[in-house]
């Protein structure tokens, strides 16, 4: 898109066609918001009070260097974002580790596709979430969609499906499950058990593909033992789903000549949610579509920058390019670029929820910066953590409006938005892209490249180690990549400003749009089946908490709406919380339409307005997750982490309805 005279305006690309959602024609008024943070903020009295920037920046970094000697480097952590540009995402991962010298390191990331990253590297060797052009979905004959709602999250991929017989798996009857051609429900928590039925459907009725599993993958028999005992009679106790229209959709999937998998955050936001994504790799490959061209699968990304975010070393395991922080080699080639003993590196850190809490432990950080985050909304079990920050000896947040977090921050650091700074990010399919800086940001404002280097520089760093132009930081960003899994080091700035499509890894002149077609990237160059089952919800229902609660997005706003909420056209058209609710569940708990509910589970107790839905389950709640105070939805949420990725347990928690 491009911004002209304060106007957001389509312009045409093969992922959106010139397609733009509410959110992204309305993205201007934030630019000239009064929401807007335009002077640092500091703490006197219990009361933010505007400071200047050196003033701000010294009493952090004092504290900083404080807290560090009486402490040790682990007494401070970073959050960082998915919606921070590769420029920044790369920075911070590089401040936290050489200026702070500090594992404790994660970002939100980790609450969006660290499940669909987990099973992508199982099964593949790499993650990269849409292993071809979204373009190609346009030629599908069928699309099988898992627990996601384009209609209202991202309405312009929409035009890639329209084409294609679609199949949603969604316990709602969303904006998306309307289209489809085949809607199925499972009982929420049961992706997984549905996804072992439908491969075993698969197998029973002759559609399994034996010379592509031959040929191109490895582990099927060990991946068939649990998917056996998985027939389609069982399946359908278990979620709900008729063994017709099982059956219904493996022919659609098996028929087509074309034909796709695609997963969302409705499967993977799990305590299981990296065993539910290998499930549905493991039917993809029994019907050979990863690597095929035509077909395939992938997962969709849920932040602007949801793919180049986890790549560049923000996550508490992960090193630039995708390197793992304990591997010997990634630490001496990442420690030789940025001119450090790889020794002086530290290791490996908490998971993003775990890290949050930790906060103002004993045994946890004292200290933490947040850029490109809203904890106090996004986290689960919200409340815990508000709780946690404010044992903080300093919070310090930077951001562009004062978001829930921010509320409670000692040190405020207003940062540039998008139209305000250059900056490159990654696509769902990989490809990166150059942002350009379309207006000046208004006085008083820094970017977050220049906040990390004042600080570097306060705490002792040389004044050329954190350059705060972005071409800068990509150039060292592509060094630091070189020879890594996602490899930047052959992209430019002056390759991608002229246009070219660059899908990592970019080596030299080369791209690859399609990275599977001729092999995965396990070192034999097969994909694996991974062995799993199904387990369940991490917390059942009980006669005190007898329904379930999922949550989930709605058109107008964005994660958890510090942005959105300040856009008049979009606060108004969705001003507060609401739960959808079968009218059944509602009158069984002495509700109508438009009455103020309350939803309780074992952690907390929000409040919202009732709209009774007659097309949802009457054991299930939904609620969208943008809305603040005592409208946050992640009041209830379960904490419960899936043991690979750390992802908590967004997705389904035990509640009940009341009256508020």
């Amino acid at each position: 898109m491009t911004l002209t005279d304060g106007a957001v305006s389509p312009r045409e690309f093969p992922t959106n066609r010139g397609g733009l959602c509410q959110k992204g024609w309305t993205s201007a008024a934030l630019l000239t918001s009064p929401a807007r943070l335009t002077t640092p903020l500091v703490r006197r009295c219990g009361v933010l009070e505007p400071a200047s920037w050196d003033e701000a920046l010294d009493l952090v970094a004092a504290r900083l260097g404080e807290l560090r000697a009486e402490h040790g480097p682990d007494s401070v952590g970073v959050f960082g974002g998915g919606g921070l540009t590769n420029e920044k995402a790369y920075a911070l991962g590089k401040f936290a580790r050489v200026a702070l010298a500090t594992s404790q390191v994660d970002y939100n990331g980790r609450f969006c596709m660290s499940s669909a990253a987990a099973g992508g590297m199982r099964a593949f060797g790499l993650d990269r979430g849409m292993p071809f052009p979204v373009e190609d979905l346009g030629g599908a004959d069928t699309i099988l969609l898992v627990g996601s709602n384009p209609a209202e999250t991202m309405p312009p991929f929409l035009q890639h499906l329209r084409r294609s017989n679609l199949v949603v798996v969604d316990p709602r009857r969303s904006a998306t499950a309307e289209l489809a051609t085949l809607h199925l429900r499972p009982a929420p928590g049961t992706d997984l058990a549905l996804a072992l039925g439908l491969l075993h459907v698969v197998v029973a009725d002759g559609h399994l593909d034996k010379d592509y599993l031959a040929e191109r993958t490895t582990g099927f028999e060990e991946a068939w033992r649990v998917v056996a005992g998985w027939w389609p009679e069982r399946v359908e106790r278990v979620t709900g789903v008729s063994v017709a229209d099982q059956r219904a959709a493996v022919q659609l999937l098996a028929d087509a000549d074309n034909a796709y998998v695609l997963t969302g955050r409705g499967t993977e936001q799990h305590a299981s949610g990296s065993d539910a994504v290998s499930a549905w790799i493991n039917l993809a490959l029994a019907l050979g579509l990863p690597g095929t061209r035509g077909s395939g699968y992938g997962c969709l990304t849920g932040q602007g920058n949801g793919q180049g975010g986890r790549e560049h070393g923000q996550k508490a395991d992960q090193l630039p390019g995708y390197r793992k922080i304990d591997d010997p080699a990634a630490r001496a080639h990442v420690g030789g670029v940025w001119g450090i003993d790889p020794d002086d590196l530290p290791g490996p850190g908490r998971s993003a929820y775990e890290l949050l809490d930790a906060l103002g432990t004993p045994t946890g950080p004292k200290a933490l910066l947040v850029f490109g985050s809203n904890v106090v909304v996004s986290a689960p079990r919200s409340d815990h953590v508000a709780d946690r920050l404010a044992d903080l000896d300093l919070l310090v947040v930077a951001d562009l409006v004062l978001s829930e977090t921010a509320a409670l921050a000692d040190v405020v650091f207003p940062v540039t938005q998008w139209a305000e700074e250059s900056g490159t990010m990654t696509n769902l399919e990989g490809r990166i892209l150059l942002r350009q800086r379309a207006v000046e940001p208004p006085e008083g404002v820094r970017s977050d490249l220049d906040v990390l280097r004042g600080l570097a520089i306060r705490l002792g760093q040389p004044e050329d180690r954190f350059p705060v132009e972005p071409e800068d930081v990509f150039t060292e960003l592509r060094a630091a990549s070189a020879g890594g899994a996602a490899d930047y080091s052959g992209a430019t700035y002056d390759r991608l400003a002229s246009g070219e499509a660059l899908y990592w890894p970019v080596v030299g002149p080369g791209s690859s749009p399609r990275v599977f077609l001729d092999r995965f990237a396990h070192p034999d160059g097969l994909a694996r089946f991974i062995p799993v089952d199904h387990r369940g919800p991490a917390e059942p229902t009980d006669a005190e908490y007898p329904v379930q609660l999922t949550t989930g997005r709605v058109l107008q706003h964005y994660q958890s709406g510090a942005q959105t909420r300040n856009v008049p056209e979009l606060n108004d058209a969705v001003p507060e919380a609401y739960v959808e609710v079968h009218p059944d569940t509602a009158a069984r708990a002495g509700l109508a339409e438009g009455a103020l509910a309350a939803v309780v589970s074992r952690r907390g107790r929000m409040e919202a307005r009732v709209r009774c839905v007659a097309s949802m389950r009457i054991d299930l709640l939904f609620l969208p997750f943008h809305f603040a105070g005592r409208g946050r939805a992640n009041l209830l949420t379960n904490p419960a982490l899936d043991p690979t990725s750390r992802m908590p347990e967004f997705k389904v928690c035990a509640v009940r309805l009341e009256p508020a």
